[in-house]
């Protein structure tokens, strides 16, 4: 999955990659390597129509993801990086540890579950681990773990009260952000009323949005590039009583890349809390090097501008 495939880049391992996930896009060297998963939902879907898709698939209890078993056979890894956190994000544990035994072979599997930013680092912890560099984790982990309580030390010593933030991960229909999401607005300085901490998204209603007023909307759908994610902007605006709502008036409704920040926990959490920081209180915490890569601000839609 992409997020295991970044954390094996970030902890140095990159040239030990033998095989990634159909999703997997980052670091740009990983390129060409054998891509062992595909996935059932078609690429140029609607927004709702996948939804519908995953909602069926869960529904009857068939795969979103197929996993190459012949493939994965002959790659003959001696490490496997999975999931276990969710059915709809990657190939399920299941799968990956019934491929493990028709390879009749010894491959080692670690099997990631973070719920929160914590969780993270504990995942990266395990993987350097299991690659016999766990002191080279522990070093990345605790550099890690300093910017985090960078921008926490400044939310704490100066925000008195947090803004009200809603943060969506899907749009068609709407979802409120679950697992280490509540958790990164709160550091930043914001309040997730709509937020699941620590457990899976869910799905909200507009009058939800509505009865919240937030004074920041920050969307990051699960999976989608910015362009992507901006196409559904409209259905957003279009909706009855958008134009009164707090960040709509202000303007503050923040795009970010999903695909890259926020959906995948791995060391690129601690960018996406940077830029959320920056987005909530830009004369408190510094902007980010890559924040113009990333984010959006939207004052009127079909009219996006970078940020940066």
């Amino acid at each position: 999955m992409p997020s295991a495939t970044e954390i094996v880049c970030d902890l140095g391992l990159t040239d030990n990659l033998v095989g990634v996930s159909h999703e997997c896009d980052f670091p740009g060297d990983i390129r060409g390597l054998p891509v062992v998963t595909s996935s059932v939902i078609p690429k140029n879907a609607s927004s709702a129509e996948i939804d519908e898709s995953v909602r069926a698939h869960l529904d009857s209890h068939t795969a979103l993801y197929a996993l190459d078993v012949d493939l994965l056979t002959r790659l003959q890894p001696d490490l496997i990086v999975t999931q276990a956190l969710c059915d709809v994000c990657a190939v399920s544990a299941d799968d990956v540890n019934a491929a493990v035994l028709a390879m009749d072979g010894d491959a080692e599997v670690v099997n990631l579950e973070p719920a929160c930013l914590n969780d993270v680092f504990e995942t990266m912890m395990m993987v350097g681990a299991a690659a016999g560099i766990a002191a080279q984790a522990g070093e990345r982990v605790a550099e890690l773990r300093r910017r985090v309580d960078a921008v926490a030390g400044r939310t704490q010593s100066t925000v008195s009260e947090p803004i009200d933030v809603a943060f969506l991960e899907w749009i068609d229909p709407p979802f409120t952000a679950g697992h280490w999401t509540p958790e990164l607005v709160r550091i930043a300085g914001g309040r997730d009323r709509l937020g699941n901490e620590g457990k899976p998204s869910t799905q909200c209603s507009w009058s939800d949005l509505i009865e919240l007023q937030p004074e920041v909307l920050c969307i990051a759908c699960c999976g989608f590039e910015l362009d992507r994610a901006s196409g559904d902007l409209p259905l957003l605006s279009s909706r009855e009583g958008w134009n009164e709502l707090p960040c709509a008036k202000s303007g503050r409704v923040h795009v970010f890349d999903g695909n890259a920040y926020f959906n995948r926990p791995g060391p690129r959490l601690v960018n996406s809390l940077e830029a959320l920081a920056h987005t909530l209180h830009p004369d408190l915490h510094p902007r980010p090097l890559d924040y113009h890569d990333f984010v959006v601000a939207p004052p009127v839609f079909g009219d996006l501008y970078a940020a940066g």
